[in-house]
C-alpha cells in the first residue's frame, strides 16, 4: 500500500508540472545587428555653365498682386529689349516675360542675377523696373541703363547702352548740356524803333520830323 500512494504521488507531481512546462513562453531569437547608416554623399556642385541652364529654365515666380496701369503699360512699350551691352565686358538681356508689362532681367555669365521686374512710376521721367521681392531695379535713361541690387546696394551692371542709347550719348558729347550751374544766355535785345507823329511821320529823338519814303535833306 505505501508503494502504491508513493507511486500515485509521484505521477500527480509529474501531471502538475506538465501545464507549467506548456505555459514557459518559448526563447525569442537573437535580433540581427542593424547595419550602420550609409553618410549621405555630397553632391558635386554643378560647372557654370550647367548651373546656367538650370537657371535659364527655372520659371520666375510671379507676383499676382501686382496690378499694371494703362499708364505703366505705356511705359513698357518704351523699355529696350535684347542684349545691352555694358561696361567691363558684361551685358543684360532683358525679355519680354509671358504676362503683358513684365520683363526677365538677367545678368550674362553671373549667377542669381535673373529677376522678373515690371514698370513703376518715376518722379523723374525716368523708365524705371523693379523686382520688389528680389530688391532689384532697371534704371533706363536717355543715354545710358543700369541694374542695381538695393537689398546689396550696389549696382550689378553699369553704363549699359542700347543702340538708341548709344547715340543719344553720342549726341550729348557732340553738343552737352548745359548746367544748372552756367549762367542763363542773356535775352536778345530788339532795336528801337521811331515813334510815329500825329501826322504819320517818324519823329527821331532829336525832334525833327521825316515823311514815310523821303529822302533827309543835305545841304
Amino acid at each position: 500500500m505505501k508503494l502504491l500512494s508513493l507511486v500515485f504521488s509521484l505521477s500527480a507531481v509529474a501531471l502538475a508540472s506538465i501545464p507549467a512546462m506548456a505555459q514557459t513562453p518559448a526563447p525569442k531569437p537573437a535580433a540581427k545587428p542593424t547595419p550602420a547608416a550609409k553618410a549621405p554623399t555630397k553632391r558635386a556642385p554643378l560647372a557654370r555653365s550647367a548651373a546656367k541652364a538650370v537657371e535659364e529654365v527655372t520659371p520666375i515666380e510671379e507676383d499676382s498682386a501686382v496690378v499694371l496701369t494703362e499708364a505703366d503699360l505705356a511705359v513698357a512699350q518704351r523699355v529696350y529689349i535684347g542684349l545691352i551691352p555694358c561696361e567691363l565686358g558684361s551685358s543684360v538681356q532683358i525679355t519680354p516675360a509671358r504676362r503683358q508689362g513684365f520683363f526677365i532681367v538677367q545678368v550674362k555669365n553671373v549667377r542669381n542675377t535673373r529677376y522678373l521686374m515690371h514698370p513703376v512710376e518715376s518722379r523723374t521721367g525716368a523708365i524705371r523696373l523693379e523686382d520688389p521681392k528680389r530688391g532689384a531695379m532697371w534704371l533706363q535713361l536717355g543715354n545710358k541703363s543700369m541694374l542695381m541690387s538695393q537689398k546689396l546696394g550696389l549696382r550689378v551692371a553699369d553704363e549699359c547702352m542700347s543702340p538708341e542709347q548709344l547715340t543719344m550719348a553720342d549726341e550729348m558729347k557732340r553738343n552737352p548740356p548745359k548746367s544748372l550751374l552756367e549762367p542763363l544766355d542773356p535775352p536778345s535785345v530788339a532795336p528801337p524803333t521811331l515813334p510815329a507823329s500825329t501826322d504819320g511821320q517818324l519823329r527821331d529823338p532829336g525832334g525833327s520830323t521825316q515823311g514815310q519814303g523821303s529822302q533827309p535833306s543835305t545841304q
